[in-house]
């Protein structure tokens, strides 16, 4: 049953009755991905490509559910520290290589030691895994975690052939080897991501392509404007102001589901010299910036009501949200105040954002809004995967940057701002967070996590290393020809069951 705080609409005339033929498949992409490696990639749009090209250990259903995948069944034991996993049978990767407990147990130990690896921090309970039989493999943890199979859901859980990934090493994404339903045949940076059907697929007789093709075209005009060529045949992350033009279009059809991630600006904090201004050196700068800034306002003027306002990682609709601490009205008096008394009269800021047209018109807004409090913000505009570098070495000030969402809330928190954590790009760093995040982590007890990460909530609302702006839709658009298309709030675009009529 789908979690009643998401909101999906159905697809209008998209599941109708239709011949169907095998076919070229090509999608469209707000951006081009990073590195094609489950362990070093960190872009959602990567997780995207990954979806026909890797399989995990356990999948998401569209109700947040978490299914079967490469793993077919699991079990808990040993108070919560053992977890059990029975292995598919018969499944090979596109190398022709056993994909069986061997492999996962490779895989899983890649992404743990790997030095290039992000996926450390998620697997960061993981003391061993094991394999306890030709098709089982045995994680013992550290400390119970009630996050693992989430972890495993995402890129963690993604096995990857190890012959391959002994082969290429870091530079496995060169020519990736997993065991998805689609295999790897050529990337052309900026310009396309091709795919060919497995022929040895365990669920082949689902996929109905012969060749996916995903090509990256930031501007969301011309996006659409292919799509309704007839040059694509899917988009994802349409703007909200073209969904009026879809619903006009006889040949279209739209999808849309409030997502599990957040909308923020990073404040570099502690990651060298950037660090050294006044966002970064005092949090009174950083809570006035955020009440400089009117949220509903960006919801409406910019996402045409489809971006519902937040000032935490989890949207105000999530049973994980802090109701004590609500989303702040505008309040420029106070932000000037809140200046004042930390020193300054105007404060420059600089912004990197991404090249995408919706992140410009949002920031310009912010950039409005916050020159009435004092704020003088320049913005840089970088591709995304540029912007992902620059966070990663420290070459930044603040940068707006967007959050996919996971299923479990550790998903949206602990790799942000525990200390030591893979994503913590701003280098926050409170012990008293840390040890919340770390017991809300190996607590099963619902009632337990939620009163951690309130009071985690509570600390981060006052640090504000992070400046949460609301929350995005996703929103797709399609040819009616395609049907099976499914919407799912992880924003994925499941290929399984899709097929295409003449």
């Amino acid at each position: 049953m789908t979690k009643p705080w998401f909101l999906a609409t159905a697809l209008t005339g998209a599941l109708l009755a239709a011949p169907v033929f095998a076919a070229d498949l090509k999608i469209g992409l707000a951006e081009d991905p990073d590195m094609l490696d489950p362990a070093q990639s960190r872009t959602f749009v990567g997780r995207i490509v990954y979806t026909a090209m890797c399989d995990k250990l356990v999948d998401v259903s569209p109700g947040l559910e978490i299914v079967p995948q490469l793993a077919t069944e699991w079990a808990w034991s040993g108070e919560g520290k053992v977890l059990t996993m029975k292995l598919r049978p018969g499944v090979v990767f596109h190398d022709g290589t056993a994909m069986d407990a061997a492999a996962v147990v490779a895989t899983i130990d890649r992404n743990m030691k790997m030095p290039e690896s992000r996926r450390k921090s998620e697997l960061s309970s993981v003391e061993s895994v094991a394999a306890t039989g030709p098709l089982e493999v045995t994680f013992k943890l550290k400390q119970p975690d009630a996050t693992l199979l989430a972890q495993l859901s995402d890129r963690a859980g993604m096995i990857v052939s190890p012959k391959a990934a002994a082969e290429l090493g870091a530079n496995f994404s060169s020519h990736p080897v997993c065991a998805g339903p689609f295999k790897f045949v050529e990337r052309v940076q900026q310009d396309r991501i091709v795919l060919e059907k497995f022929a040895d697929y365990w669920n082949k007789d689902q996929i109905h392509f012969d060749k996916v093709t995903y090509l990256p075209i930031v501007d969301s005009t011309v996006r659409l404007a292919n799509l309704r060529a007839g040059d694509l045949d899917l988009i994802e992350r349409m703007v909200p102001t073209d969904v009026a033009t879809v619903k006009g279009d006889a040949k279209l059809a739209q999808a849309q589901v409030v997502n599990l991630g957040f909308l923020s600006i990073y404040v570099n904090v502690g990651h060298g010299p950037r660090a050294d201004n006044p966002m970064g050196k005092d949090k009174r700068v950083r809570q006035a910036f955020s009440l400089a800034i009117d949220r509903e306002a960006l919801n409406q003027i910019v996402y045409e009501g489809t971006a519902p306002a937040g000032n935490q990682p989890f949207a105000p609709t999530s049973p994980w949200y802090d109701k004590s601490i609500p989303v702040p009205t505008r309040d420029v008096a106070k932000a000037k105040a809140l200046l004042k008394a930390a020193g300054y009269d105007r404060v420059p800021v600089e912004m990197l954002i991404s090249n995408q047209p919706i992140v410009g018109q949002m920031m310009q807004a912010v950039q409005a809004m916050v020159a009435e409090a004092g704020f003088d913000v320049t913005l840089k505009t970088t591709e995304f995967a540029t912007l992902l570098n620059e966070e990663t070495a420290g070459n930044f000030q603040t940068a707006r940057t967007d959050w996919s969402g996971r299923v479990d809330p550790d998903g949206n928190i602990h790799q942000f701002v525990t200390c030591k954590a893979a994503l913590n790009e701003v280098h926050y760093c409170n012990p008293k967070v840390d040890e919340l995040l770390n017991g809300a982590r190996a607590s099963v007890d619902t009632k337990v996590r939620k009163e951690k990460y309130d009071a985690a909530a509570a600390i981060l609302d006052d640090d504000m290393p992070y400046i949460y702006l609301g929350h995005q839709s996703w929103l797709w658009a399609f040819d009616k020809k395609l049907a099976g298309f499914v919407p799912s709030p992880d924003g994925m675009i499941r290929l399984t069951g899709l097929s295409k009529s003449k």
